[in-house]
Parts: C-alpha cells; structure tokens; sequence
C-alpha cells in the first residue's frame, strides 16, 4: 500500500511542522527571562540610602538570574525624573525602579502636576528596607525622654522649633504627624538637606529634629545629640537603647520611611515572579544584606508584590495627610 503523501498534503504538513516548531520556540525565548541585561533605575545620585540598596540588589538578582544588572542614577526632582523614565520603559522587566517612600507615597500629594501615579503606573514587586526615623533633641534642652519633649511643647506652644532636611520630605512629615498624634505645636525650621539641619540641631539654633540612624546616630554616639526615641515597632539594631515611641508611653507611633523595587505597569506577571523569587533566596536573611542595611540603620524586608502594593496604598493615604497637616506643596 502506497502511504507517501501526495505533494500538496506533503507541502500542508511540512508548512504545519515548521509553524508547531517556530511557535515552541518562541515560547521557550519569551519564558527564558531574562535574556539580556537589567537596568534597575534610581532617581537619586549614588551614595545615598536609596542608591546603595539598589546596588546590593542588582547585585543579588545579577547573581540569581545569570544576568548584567547595571545601576542607572537618574537623579532629579524629589526622585521624579528616575520614576519618569521607569513609568515610559518598555514593560518587559528590563528596566527597573528602586525607589522610596518619597517617590512612591508622598510625591502624589506633594506635586499637584506629577506626571505618574505610582499604582497606575508601576507594578510593584517588592518592599527591600525599611528605615527608621528618629527622634532627636540638643543635648542642653530639658527633655531626656520623647513623653518629656512633648510635656516641654505643651507647656511652651509654639515656642520650641525643630529642623528638617527641607519643606515635604519624609522628616519633615514624620514630625507633622507627631505632632498633630500628641497634640503640640512646634515651628518648623527646613534646611537644605540634613547635614546642615544636624549641624545647627547641635549647635542649639533647633531644638529637635526627626532624621535617619546615619544623620543621627554618629552624633549620638559622640554626646553631641540625644536620641529620644524610634519611631519603629521594634528598635533598631544600630542604636539598641534606644526606646520606641510605644515604650516612651506615646503610644504606637510608627513612620519610617522605606525603600522599594517595582516594574512598569503591564509588566508580565511570571516576570514580576521571576524577580521576586529571585530576591527571596538571596535578601531577606542574608548576612551580607542585613549587615549592610544595619550599618544604614535600615531593616531587610521582603514583601510579596499584591503586599507591597496594598502597603504603597495605605502609605499614599497616610502621607497625604501629613501633607495636608504641614501645609507643604512644592508645584
């Protein structure tokens, strides 16, 4: 019995083969993420907090996923022209953003004329770090407990200042919702940045601030300032002794700020899981992350994608508030 195909069918059949063979093999290229090298996005120049966890998870996810993973600092505007260019990336998990509380919670409420919406343009993936504020006071005035700062602002209202790193940034607000939660009235005084806050804080023009473990910390240690208190659930590694605002007996008082890494929205979702498995082997209980993050006076976390994003809600809702409170608008 004759079982060849007649030309056409053999031409039909060949054609199908070949259309099967290329559709696996597409296949197989789109689930090789990633295939090529990763930029991951700061909006802040190297150095700083924000910059440095991006660096150490580059390289954990270079190390994981077999691939270049390059640091790109696109600072500018409060972490805004590093958002941007995240937010026009191509959606296909090459470009990454390692971005802040400030640009990711309180520049929606801050920049009446932002050009992104952090939930609507961005596909979050993980919570990295948190980062503990801290409450601080010259060592001359007369408090040497945050419950003592806040009796002295009750008894003097209006009459004791505290500094910031500027108008709107994440210390400025911190120390907006303090006060409006205990009730006090303090003058603001913003600076340009927080050496130059500190700097005066130790001098005595200011007679408080709220700051981060490494604008503080060094100083505490050298008695040039007295830390009073954390503004965390639990305390910081870097400063042990130091009480949290709970065990100071003004309630649960927490707003640290915090760091993130998203994905532009409509990115794939196997993408976003890919780069998330690939950071939970390799960051959360790390000795070398851990050790890095304490020596910032930040904290290794590593949250699911859905939990960042609802956190980055919630975080949106609480820091409009402050903003409100603090009056601050910058456009």
């Amino acid at each position: 019995m004759n079982t060849s195909f007649p030309p056409l069918r053999l031409r039909v059949a060949r054609r199908l083969l070949l259309a099967a063979a290329f559709t696996a093999v597409a296949g197989s290229a789109m689930a090789a993420f990633p295939d090529r090298p990763i930029r991951i996005v700061v909006g802040f120049p190297p150095g700083q907090a924000t910059d440095v966890i991006a660096r150490l998870a580059a390289r954990k996810l270079q190390d994981a996923l077999g691939q270049p993973v390059i640091v790109d600092n696109k600072p500018g505007a409060a972490g805004i022209l590093g958002t941007e260019a995240v937010v026009k990336a191509a959606p296909d998990g090459y470009t990454l953003l390692v971005g802040s509380s400030g640009t990711l919670a309180i520049n929606p409420s801050l920049y009446s004329k932002l050009s992104y919406q952090p939930l609507r343009d961005l596909a979050p993936i993980a919570e990295l770090a948190k980062v503990p504020l801290f409450l601080a006071v010259n060592p001359a005035f007369p408090a040497q407990t945050a419950a003592d700062l806040v009796k002295e602002a009750k008894a003097r209202p209006g009459k004791i200042n505290y500094s910031s790193a500027g108008s709107g940034v994440t210390s400025h607000l911190t120390m907006e919702l303090f006060k409006h939660a205990q009730g006090i009235n303090m003058v603001h005084v913003p600076y340009k940045g927080s050496p130059a806050a500190v700097t005066d804080l130790i001098s005595g023009q200011v007679s408080a601030m709220v700051d981060t473990g490494p604008a503080l910390l060094p100083h505490m240690r050298t008695g040039r300032v007295r830390v009073l208190a954390v503004a965390s659930k639990n305390r910081n590694p870097a400063a042990p002794n130091v009480p949290t605002m709970a065990e100071a007996g003004l309630g649960n008082f927490e707003a640290p700020a915090w760091i993130g890494i998203a994905a532009p929205k409509g990115t794939p979702q196997d993408v976003v899981e890919t780069i998330h498995k690939a950071l939970v082997s390799a960051w959360r209980d790390a000795a070398d992350v851990r050790e890095t993050l304490n020596g910032l006076g930040a904290e290794p976390v590593l949250s699911r994608p859905d939990e960042f994003a609802r956190y980055i809600k919630e975080e949106i809702e609480k820091w409009a508030v402050a903003v409100k409170l603090s009056g601050a608008q910058v456009d």
